[in-house]
């Protein structure tokens, strides 16, 4: 079986091109594939290959201080869902454009996946307060599946997302607000940009969809989740979808 991993870490990396042939370097010989994004604000990654490389490669990460509690969502397929390996220098690990939306500077208060699904079931927040999913994805991931009644945008790009907002951002203010994504890391930019516009109601799903599932299954979820490589997407138990015969045939955001 290959393990599939997808993380990222939000940290200051003063020299980002040398970081990146150090990464390239600690992946040579371990036959993975996948992306690895590396910027002065952090690396995002998704890699796959045996278990004892993906391993390697982690155990080698977290030798870095820096990145000693890196979290990885873990998932399987049995065959290699990614073309080749690349490992790229970035302005952003993920790009956003918005000045306000550092996490450099702190994180956006977070809400963990159960407690978000005890929420959902009462129909509130602990403090009785609507509760509102807003979905930080473009439409062509939204298509696959989101959460039952989530408030999502028909965006193309993760940049229009501020735009998207602001058209509705009034409606909100009576609410409690999670933002989601794949795997936490366009909710984190996202909740922070909000917060920093003045939106103090918004919270982040710690580990996105993808933790959602690990930890709830697909409680409230209608659908798959879109993931960024041939499997496609994956059930709430994780399980690919099914794989596509090019790479042309699905939508990946840069």
């Amino acid at each position: 079986m290959i393990l599939n991993i997808a993380a990222y870490q939000f940290v200051e990396i003063e020299a980002p091109e040398s970081f990146v042939s150090r990464v390239r370097e600690a992946l040579d010989g371990l036959d993975l594939r996948g992306t690895i994004l590396v910027a002065g604000e952090g690396i995002n990654l998704f890699l796959a290959g045996a278990p004892a490389s993906v391993e390697a490669f982690l155990e080698w990460l977290r030798a870095d201080p820096r990145f000693a509690h890196i979290v990885c969502k873990r998932s399987f397929s049995e065959t290699q869902p990614f073309a080749r390996l690349k490992v790229k220098l970035k302005s952003e690990i993920i790009s956003f454009r918005q000045g306000k939306a550092s996490p450099l500077a702190g994180r956006a208060p977070a809400v963990e996946p159960g407690e978000l699904a005890r929420w959902i079931a009462q129909g509130h927040d602990d403090e009785g307060k609507r509760l509102v999913l807003l979905d930080t994805r473009n439409r062509q991931e939204v298509a696959y599946g989101t959460f039952e009644g989530a408030l999502h945008f028909p965006i193309d790009k993760f940049t229009d997302l501020p735009a998207a907002v602001a058209g509705v951002r009034h409606s909100l203010e009576d609410a409690t607000v999670v933002s989601f994504c794949t795997g936490g890391i366009r909710c984190e930019k996202a909740a922070l940009w909000m917060q920093a516009e003045g939106m103090h109601n918004v919270l982040q799903l710690e580990g996105g969809i993808l933790g959602y599932f690990e930890q709830v299954g697909g409680y409230a979820y209608d659908g798959h989740c879109f993931v960024f490589d041939e499997r496609v997407a994956l059930d709430s138990g994780l399980n690919p979808l099914v794989a596509y015969d090019s790479p042309a045939q699905r939508h990946v955001e840069s």
